[in-house]
């Protein structure tokens, strides 16, 4: 559902794995729908999202519409009864996720965030060392994501009708990394500077938790960061090479300081392994994703209303 960039790069993705395949594509207008359909080999393509969500060859809808679309986009595809996987950000704000995440629910259907960094296998290495307590308490996390853009005021970063702002955009990716590794902080201090069009261009944020932890975290649509992330324990540190939120190595670096290195898997893009966790969970009879819990989407959006509502009072 819809035609744009990450649409193209979704669909590209696709042919690295056999889990399934791109059947339908659907757009406002079918001059849009035919050329991304001829450009990835779909055979069926519609001039409306009605269509699209209600085409029997249909299994799930991924949407890949503007941040203020999705809501409805994937409310539509979840009345016509389909799985849905939403891009990220989930939503425009926490409201619109709780309605998401209640009504497929209630539908007995499932629903996920395409935050696809949690599917890739450097995190997924991440994660089992976290579990095995390889770092020990945790007591930092970092991660930084930072884009140059054009300043055009119609492009989707810069234009508020579209969602525009760094955070929604950029800003998902380390704030999501931090939830993923600490859960909700309780305390949130944010420093937002607008873009030109008045969203927000550069943002800032220091996360605070109940253990004590503490995350630091960045976004700018303004200038290519470095785009690392790492988190620090009190018995090892894990650094992650840039892009974190891709595939990508990192290093597990002891309190000594000896160092073991994973090598970073390289094909494709690596949106294809969400594609894969979707139609494992389907498999196997799942309402939502352990990689990506619905909650924790609707946390997270919380989190980013509470640093927004910051920016709008400052």
């Amino acid at each position: 559902m819809g035609t744009g960039g990450i649409a193209e790069t979704f669909a590209a993705d696709l042919t690295f794995t056999d889990s399934g395949r791109a059947v339908a594509v659907g757009s406002r207008h079918m001059d849009s729908a035919k050329r991304f359909a001829d450009a990835f080999d779909i055979p069926n393509r519609h001039a409306s999202y009605e269509e699209l969500v209600a085409d029997p060859d249909v299994d799930v809808v991924y949407v890949a519409t503007p941040h203020p679309m999705h809501h409805a986009n994937a409310l539509l595809a979840l009345r016509a009864g389909k799985p849905v996987l939403v891009e990220k950000a989930f939503t425009m704000n926490a409201a619109e996720a709780r309605d998401l995440v209640a009504t497929a629910r209630a539908e007995e259907l499932f629903l996920m965030e395409a935050m696809w960094t949690r599917c890739l296998p450097h995190i997924a290495e991440i994660r089992r060392l976290l579990a095995e307590g390889a770092l020990g308490e945790i007591v930092t996390v970092t991660a930084d994501h930072g884009q140059w853009f054009a300043r055009d005021p119609g492009f989707r970063l810069f234009a508020p009708e579209l969602g525009g702002g760094a955070l929604l955009d950029l800003g998902v990716y380390p704030v999501s990394f931090a939830s993923m590794v600490l859960g909700t902080p309780d305390r949130i201090v944010s420093l937002v500077d607008p873009a030109f069009t008045g969203v927000d261009g550069q943002t800032s944020m220091l996360f605070g938790y109940a253990s004590g932890a503490q995350a630091i975290l960045t976004c700018t649509s303004s200038a290519k960061s470095p785009t690392r992330g790492a988190i620090v324990g009190t018995d090892a540190r894990i650094e992650i090479e840039g892009d974190f939120y891709a595939p990508t190595s990192f290093t597990l670096i002891t309190r000594g300081g000896d160092p073991t290195y994973f090598e970073a898997a390289d094909e494709g893009r690596g949106l294809w392994y969400e594609a894969e966790e979707v139609a494992r969970c389907l498999r196997e009879g799942l309402l939502e994703s352990p990689l990506m819990p619905l909650d924790e989407s609707v946390s997270i959006m919380e989190t980013m209303d509470d640093v927004l509502a910051q920016f709008a009072a400052s």
